[in-house]
């Protein structure tokens, strides 16, 4: 794991996502990699344990061309 880079990353579909070209990596390079991962609603969401979709994108918003 990269020093800026969010624990959750390894497992996310964002990273799945971004290896297969599918998101824009501003996403990747502002909340995964690059130490904003705080702000990031899945990384919210997945440590208080609450659900969210594999379509949706750090930001919160729901991208269905991933579903």
């Amino acid at each position: 794991m990269k020093k800026n880079e969010c624990k959750w990353f390894p497992v996310c579909p964002m990273k799945y996502f971004s290896e297969r070209g599918m998101v824009d990596m501003k996403y990747i390079n502002t909340y995964c990699q690059g130490g904003g991962w705080e702000s990031c609603v899945r990384y919210q969401k997945e440590e208080a344990g609450i659900y969210h979709p594999d379509s949706m994108l750090p930001d919160g918003t729901i991208d269905e061309n991933l579903s």
